[in-house]
């Protein structure tokens, strides 16, 4: 008798998918009229950007004052955003109370605001006419229009990013390995440092760079509560708006530079959600 062959079997996985070959026409033609779309804008502000006058512009006074702002602003929020957002994140994740979900909408609330409607509210909050105006007049504090009002938009547009994050961060740690190390002896804050916080980071990484991101291209609440006040609180996406009534040429160069940041910042972004798909 001769032996049957043994039925081959297609593979299955990416390798699976069909190649180039038999790509249906209609579908290509409208992903490369979307592509085209997309990729046009951002070509033309590197074109126009990345020119000879790139550098000389880049090093003007004005452009490094903007520059400076937005990096001193941005940096403060970060920090903030890590101190105030890490307990709030780490407290959703892990424990239920009465009006959890109600709280927790709240803090995704500002995503979906448009951004001048957040400028309204921090001026109706903050600023001298506000809720809490005239108390900080009373202490010497003014915060509308100066450089911690930039912090505040900041914070209020680009906070909830990280919290989103760093819960499901502390959500995905594995609590048996907690409860293993305190049935070791190891006190509640030990844990956190040397076990929750590692196993988390890739998350909360993710979700700082996301709120420094998002910090940085803020425009409209920041020029509703802090104004566009060149060497105090006139950032890089305020000084590109002024720009383009006066001056183009540090408009295009800023605008090439928000490019370049934006791509560097999906680029780690998508890396470290691999990191901690794949672990």
């Amino acid at each position: 008798m001769t032996a049957r062959p043994t039925p081959s079997h297609e593979p299955t996985g990416p390798s699976s998918r069909p190649r180039w070959r038999g790509v249906p026409v209609v579908p290509l033609a409208l992903s490369a009229l979307l592509v085209l779309f997309l990729v046009l804008p951002v070509q033309a502000l590197l074109l126009r950007g990345l020119s000879a006058q790139f550098f000389p512009t880049l090093l003007r006074p004005v452009v490094l004052d903007t520059l400076r702002i937005s990096l001193l602003t941005t940096g403060c929020t970060m920090l903030l955003t890590v101190l105030l957002g890490t307990p709030v994140a780490w407290l959703l994740a892990r424990y239920d109370f009465p009006g959890k979900t109600v709280l927790d909408t709240l803090l995704d609330l500002p995503i979906v605001l448009p951004p001048v409607v957040a400028g309204v509210g921090l001026l109706l909050a903050f600023g001298r006419s506000g809720l809490l105006g005239a108390p900080l007049e009373l202490a010497g504090i003014s915060v509308a229009f100066s450089p911690a009002a930039v912090v505040m938009a900041q914070l209020f547009v680009a906070a909830p990013f990280y919290l989103r994050t760093a819960k499901a961060g502390f959500m995905a740690v594995d609590r048996d390995v907690e409860d293993a190390a305190r049935t070791d002896g190891a006190d509640r804050w030990t844990v956190f440092r040397f076990i929750t916080w590692p196993l988390a980071a890739a998350f909360l990484l993710e979700g700082l760079v996301l709120t420094w991101a998002r910090a940085l291209g803020e425009f409209g609440a920041t020029i509703l509560f802090a104004g566009s006040l060149q060497g105090k609180t006139r950032t890089i996406t305020l000084a590109i708006y002024s720009a383009l009534e006066s001056d183009l040429a540090p408009a295009l160069v800023l605008s090439a530079v928000m490019v370049l940041v934006a791509f560097t910042v999906l680029a780690v972004v998508r890396r470290l959600g691999s990191a901690h798909t794949w672990r």
